[in-house]
């Protein structure tokens, strides 16, 4: 296998192999590098796993798997990564050398199901990607994970709202009633549990919506909803 011209990696070449039929009960992969010692490792570690079929070049668009297997990922690996993304056959597994926060966050934007470091992709690792992807699983080592989160997290909290107001600048009166508003509770009812006038539960949520610069109180719960205000 070589790289592309355009130097994203190309599928794997397995030789002596024809197309044929993927065998019942096997999840069929195929394996994208562009560094053959990257490619012929992760081609050993899973040729002998009978409970996967290795792709050629001419068959890897009808992978249930695509692995691919890079030291980092750059906009040649992001391209690839989106194209794999509107394939419908396939989910895409990421072995990868180094791998930072913001990195990671591209790839999952990018579609990509699961991530392992190169260093620690072993046979039972590999198989163990490849067999969840192909159930409909995601996975990713914990201490990645605990980034995503984080860097989530930061997201959300420095995110503004549309007149350049803090997500934390709803109000705990405002809070709750927009929560009561989502459970269908009309103003006198709401009026009821909070013990506030309706002119005052009016009030209220004409001056979210108003501030927010939102159509109305199914836009405003929407909107809180989507931004973990309530």
């Amino acid at each position: 296998m070589s790289a592309t011209a355009s130097g994203a990696p190309a599928p794997v070449r397995c030789p002596h192999r024809t197309s044929v039929p993927a065998r019942p009960g096997r999840v069929t992969v195929a394996v994208y590098a562009a560094d053959p010692i990257l490619r012929v490792g992760v081609v050993q570690q899973l040729r002998p796993r009978p409970e996967v079929d290795l792709l050629d070049e001419a068959d890897a668009e009808r992978a249930q798997a695509s692995l691919v297997v890079v030291d980092a990922v750059d906009d040649d690996v992001a391209a690839l990564l989106h194209r794999l993304r509107h394939n419908p056959a396939t989910r895409t597994g990421l072995v990868v050398g180094t791998l930072g926060s913001g990195t990671l966050q591209r790839v999952i934007e990018c579609g990509v199901a699961a991530v392992l470091r190169r260093a620690e992709a072993d046979q039972d690792r590999l198989l163990h990607l490849v067999l969840a992807m192909a159930n409909g699983e995601g996975v990713l080592p914990g201490d990645l994970l605990g980034k995503l989160l984080t860097h989530v997290g930061g997201l959300q909290r420095s995110a503004v709202a549309p007149q350049g107001m803090s997500l934390s600048t709803l109000t705990r009166r405002e809070a709750d009633m927009l929560r009561l508003v989502s459970e269908g509770l009309d103003t006198a009812e709401i009026a009821r549990k909070t013990a506030y006038s309706e002119r005052t539960v009016k009030n209220v949520l004409h001056e979210i919506t108003t501030r927010l610069q939102l159509r109305n109180r199914a836009h405003a719960v929407g909107y809180a909803l989507r931004n973990g205000l309530i």
